[in-house]
C-alpha cells in the first residue's frame, strides 16, 4: 500500500509531466490592494486584501486571513494557529468550531471533507499562506453552485494562487516569539512547453505554546500546481501533503477562573508523577495529522455560449486524537491475578469498562486508598478523591495511568461538472447554469488504549494497547444537482435557482457490538432567487436575494450506538439578503441587511465539565432537534484610497442571534435554553478599521477589531467581555537587489500589539482565553 508521500510524489510527476497543447501567457493570480465585493451577484460577498495578509504572520494560518471582513469572526488558540481543537470561525452567527460545523469550506472550488475536529480538515490542512491566491467569503446564500455539506450559514473559499510567468526560486525565513521558526521554499518554473506553467513549494514551521511553552508544534507542507492554456480553456492541477502534531489548549470553565488567572488554561508543563495531576500535562493533549489533497479541473468553452467545467478529486485523511486519563480502565476479569492491563502483553478488542484502578503493588494488583484519607491534591478539576493521592496508598504503590488515542481515518474521491449557456430570449439575455457533485467517502474511527509505561517519570506509552474500545467505519454517499437560470432586462438581472442533496450516511461496527444503521438525509428541493439592478448611478447596484440552505446529518451523529436517532432530521436555514454595493474610482463600499432562519438545530449534551473530561464517553447520549436559530443584522464595508499611499478599510456588523425554543418547555428546561436567549459565542457588534501605507521602499499599516459582548452558555448567564485587538505590520521592499536577486522583503509584524487579555473562540460552556502580543519576523528572497 502507497504511503501518502509515494502517492504526492507520483501526483506531481505526473503534473509536472503534462503536455501542453497552444500557448497563451496569463499573469498568475495575484491578490490585490482592493476588496472584491462580489459585483453582479444576488448575495454579499468579500474577499482578503494584501494588506489584510500582510498584518498577519508568516507562521499564522489562512483561517485567519478572514478576520476582518463584515460578519466574520476567528479565533484560534494561539497567533500561530497551531491549535485546531481551540479553533473558532463565526459568520452571521453560524460557527465551525469544536462542537458546531455550520459554514462551508473549499478549496478552489473543492469541497473540504467537513471541518469537525474527528475526522475533518478545516482550510490551514490544505493550503499553506504563502501559496494563498484569495479568500472569498460568500457571507449568506453564497453561490448555488457552492459544494458542502455544512454549508447553514454561507461559504469560504480558499484559493491557492497560479504559477507566474517567469521562473524563479523564493525563500522564505521567519522566526517569531513563543519559538516559532519557518522555513518556507518555492520554486515556479514559468512558462514550458508553449503553454504551461507550474510551481512546488515546501514548508516547515514549528512553535511552543504561549502559555505553559513547554507544547512541540510542528508542520510540514509540500504542495504543488500546475495550469496549462488550451486554444479554448484552461486545465489546472493541485496536490497538496500536510503533516501536523498540535499541543491542545484547554478551554476554561468559569468567568471567575478567567479573573482570577488571566493567561493560564491550567494545562502543565512538567510531569510530576501523580496522575490526577498529570492528566493535565499539555504534551498528552495531542492533535495529530496528515492531510493529501489532489485535483485536476478543466475549465473550456465548447462553443461560444456554452462553457463546461469539471474536475476530479481525491483526499486522505489520517490521524489521532490524545488524552492521558489518570487511571487504567479494568476491561478483563483477571480473577486473583495481577492486573492483565498493568502487567501487558494482552489486547481486550471491544468490551464494557468494568472498573477502574488508580494504583497497584509490585505484583500488579490493584490497591485500595486507606480508609479515612483524604486528599489535599487540588486542580482545576477540584479537589482529587482518595483514589487518586498516592499518599493514601501503602508505601511502595505504583501510579497507573492510560494514554488514549482515539484515531481517524477519513478516504473520499469526487467529481464536479458545470455547464454555462449563454443566449438571447425575446431579446434579453439569458443565463442558464447546472451542474453536478458526485463524492464517494469512507470514516473510519477506533479508540485504543494504552498504558503509560512508567507514571512515576513520563508519557511514553506501551504500542501495544491494553484495550481497542471501539472500531468502526462510516461510508457516505452525497450527490448534489442544481440548475439557475438568470434573466437580464436592460438593468436588472433576475435569477431562479433550485438544488438538492442527496446523502446517504451509514454505521458499520467492525466489533459487531452494535447494530449497523444508515440514514437517509436527503434535502428537499432547495429554492433560491434574486435580483440585481444596476441603477443609473455608475458603479452602484442594489441586489437583493433569497435562499435555501441545508446541513447533512454527519457521520459524528452515529457515533453513539445507543443514542435515539428515529426522531433525527436534517438542519435547514433560510437566508434572506438585502443590500447596496458601489464600486468606482477609489471607494468601494456595501452596505447589507440580512435575515437567517435556522431550523431543526440538533444538539447532543456536552460531555466535558468543570470536574473533567469523561474519558469513556463513546457510546451514550442522546441528538434530537431542539428548535433554532433566528437572526438578523446589518454588514458595512467600506474601502478608500486616499491616494496613492494610503488606503482606509473599515467593515462593521451589528447581529441579533437568539435561540427558539424546542416547542417542548420540559426539554427546554432540561437544556437550559430560554428562548430568545442569545446565541452561545455570537458578538452582537464586530468593527473593524484599518490603515495601510506603501512607498516604493517602505510599507506598514495596523489594524484594530473590536469584538462585543458574547455569551458562553445557553441561559445567558457567563458573558465573555468585549475586547479590542490592535495588529500592525512594517516592510521594506527591496526590489532588484543584487545581480542574482530580484527582490527582498523584510516584514515585522506585532499581533495583540497593546496585549489585550481576552477570551477568544466560545463553546456550549467554556472559553479558551485568547493569545498575547505576539511579534514574528520574517524575510524573503527571490532569486
Amino acid at each position: 500500500m502507497k504511503t501518502a508521500k509515494t502517492y504526492l510524489a507520483s501526483a506531481i510527476s505526473m503534473a509536472m509531466a503534462a503536455n501542453p497543447l497552444s500557448a497563451q501567457e496569463t499573469d498568475g493570480e495575484k491578490l490585490e490592494e482592493v476588496v472584491v465585493l462580489g459585483t453582479g451577484t444576488t448575495f454579499n460577498s468579500s474577499s482578503v486584501t494584501e494588506s489584510m495578509i500582510r498584518q498577519q504572520s508568516t507562521i499564522t494560518s489562512v483561517n485567519a486571513l478572514i478576520d476582518n471582513l463584515p460578519g466574520v469572526s476567528v479565533n484560534e488558540g494561539d497567533t500561530y494557529g497551531f491549535d485546531d481543537w481551540s479553533t473558532n470561525i463565526s459568520v452571521r452567527g453560524f460557527t465551525t468550531s469544536l462542537d458546531e460545523q455550520q459554514i462551508g469550506t473549499t478549496i478552489d472550488g473543492i469541497p473540504n471533507g467537513g471541518s469537525n475536529y474527528g475526522g475533518g480538515s478545516k482550510a490551514n490542512r490544505f493550503v499553506d499562506p504563502a501559496n494563498i491566491g484569495g479568500v472569498e467569503v460568500s457571507q449568506g446564500t453564497s453561490d448555488i453552485a457552492s459544494r458542502s455539506h455544512e454549508a447553514l450559514g454561507g461559504t469560504i473559499d480558499y484559493r491557492t494562487d497560479d504559477p507566474l510567468d517567469s521562473s524563479g526560486t523564493r525563500a522564505e525565513v521567519s522566526l517569531g516569539e513563543f519559538d516559532a521558526q519557518r522555513l518556507y521554499f518555492r520554486y515556479d518554473t514559468g512558462t514550458f512547453a508553449g503553454n504551461s506553467k507550474a510551481w512546488i513549494s515546501y514548508s516547515n514551521q514549528e512553535a511552543t505554546d504561549w502559555i505553559t511553552e513547554t507544547a512541540e508544534n510542528e508542520r510540514e507542507h509540500l504542495a504543488a500546481k500546475l495550469v496549462t492554456t488550451l486554444d479554448s480553456g484552461t486545465i489546472k492541477a493541485y496536490v497538496s501533503w500536510d503533516d501536523i502534531h498540535e499541543d491542545n489548549y484547554q478551554r476554561i470553565f468559569s468567568d471567575a477562573q478567567f479573573e482570577q488567572f488571566p493567561e493560564d488554561d491550567f494545562l502543565t508543563g512538567e510531569w510530576t508523577g501523580i496522575p490526577y495531576i498529570d492528566q493535565l500535562y499539555r504534551r498528552g493533549w495531542s492533535t495529530l495529522r496528515e492531510n493529501l489533497l489532489g485535483y485536476v479541473q478543466l475549465d473550456v468553452d465548447v462553443t461560444d455560449s456554452l462553457n463546461l467545467e469539471g474536475g476530479v478529486y481525491f483526499h486522505t485523511n489520517e490521524g489521532r486524537g490524545d488524552w492521558v486519563p489518570p487511571y487504567l480502565v479494568d476491561v478483563t476479569d483477571d480473577g486473583a491475578g495481577g492486573q492483565s492491563e498493568f502487567l501487558g502483553g494482552t489486547t481486550a478488542n471491544s468490551g464494557a469498562s468494568i472498573g477502574r484502578f488508580y494504583y497497584v503493588d509490585a505484583s500488579g494488583n490493584a490497591l485500595m486508598p486507606n480508609a479515612g484519607c483524604e486528599s489535599d491534591i487540588v486542580t482545576i478539576y477540584g479537589r482529587a478523591g482518595t483514589e487518586y493521592d498516592p499518599a493514601c496508598y501503602p508505601a511502595g504503590a505504583i501510579p497507573v495511568m492510560s494514554y488514549r488515542h482515539t484515531h481517524y481515518e477519513k478516504e473520499r474521491s469526487g467529481l464536479t461538472l458545470d455547464f454555462t449557456h449563454t443566449g438571447d430570449i425575446a431579446g434579453m439575455q439569458n443565463e442558464l447554469r447546472g451542474g453536478l457533485w458526485y463524492e464517494d467517502a469512507t470514516r473510519d474511527e477506533h479508540r485504543d488504549w494504552h498504558k503509560i509505561a512508567d507514571a512515576t517519570q513520563g508519557h511514553g506509552f506501551d504500542s501495544t494497547p491494553y484495550w481497542v474500545q471501539y472500531d468502526r467505519s462510516y461510508p457516505q454517499e452525497t450527490t448534489k444537482w442544481y440548475l439557475q437560470d438568470s434573466l437580464t432586462i436592460d438593468s436588472l438581472t433576475l435569477n431562479l435557482g433550485v438544488k438538492q442533496f442527496l446523502v446517504d450516511v451509514s454505521r458499520e461496527d467492525l466489533f459487531n457490538e452494535s447494530p449497523d444503521v444508515t440514514i437517509d438525509s436527503d434535502s428537499d428541493l432547495l429554492l433560491s432567487a434574486g435580483l440585481v439592478w444596476e441603477t443609473p448611478l455608475a458603479g452602484a447596484e442594489a441586489f437583493v436575494g433569497y435562499a435555501e440552505n441545508f446541513k447533512a446529518i454527519g457521520d459524528n451523529i452515529l457515533e453513539r450506538p445507543e443514542s435515539d436517532l428515529d426522531n433525527i432530521e436534517p438542519e435547514t436555514s433560510e437566508t434572506i439578503e438585502l443590500g447596496l454595493r458601489y464600486d468606482a474610482d477609489n471607494l468601494r463600499a456595501t452596505a447589507t441587511y440580512f435575515r437567517n432562519d435556522f431550523e431543526n438545530r440538533i444538539i447532543f449534551l456536552d460531555n466535558n465539565t468543570e470536574a473533567g473530561p469523561d474519558y469513556l464517553i463513546g457510546t451514550n447520549g442522546t441528538y434530537f432537534n431542539a428548535g433554532g436559530i433566528e437572526s438578523d443584522g446589518i454588514e458595512l464595508l467600506m474601502n478608500y484610497d486616499i491616494n496613492e499611499a494610503f488606503n482606509v478599510y473599515a467593515s462593521y456588523t451589528m447581529i441579533d442571534a437568539s435561540y427558539l425554543g424546542t416547542g417542548d418547555d420540559a426539554v427546554d428546561e432540561a437544556l437550559e435554553l430560554v428562548p430568545g436567549n442569545d446565541v452561545i459565542g455570537i458578538a452582537d457588534q464586530l468593527f473593524a478599521v484599518g490603515l495601510d501605507w506603501s512607498s516604493e521602499l517602505f510599507y506598514g499599516g495596523f489594524s484594530t477589531k473590536f469584538t462585543g459582548d458574547r455569551y458562553v452558555d445557553l441561559a445567558n448567564t457567563w458573558t465573555a467581555d468585549s475586547y479590542m485587538v490592535t495588529d500592525a505590520y512594517l516592510g521594506v521592499n527591496l526590489l532588484g537587489a543584487g545581480e542574482y536577486l530580484s527582490g527582498v522583503n523584510l516584514n515585522l509584524v506585532v499581533n495583540n500589539l497593546f496585549d489585550e487579555d481576552y477570551l477568544g473562540s466560545v463553546v456550549a460552556n467554556g472559553a479558551w482565553i485568547g493569545a498575547p502580543r505576539t511579534t514574528s519576523l520574517s524575510a524573503t528572497i527571490d532569486f
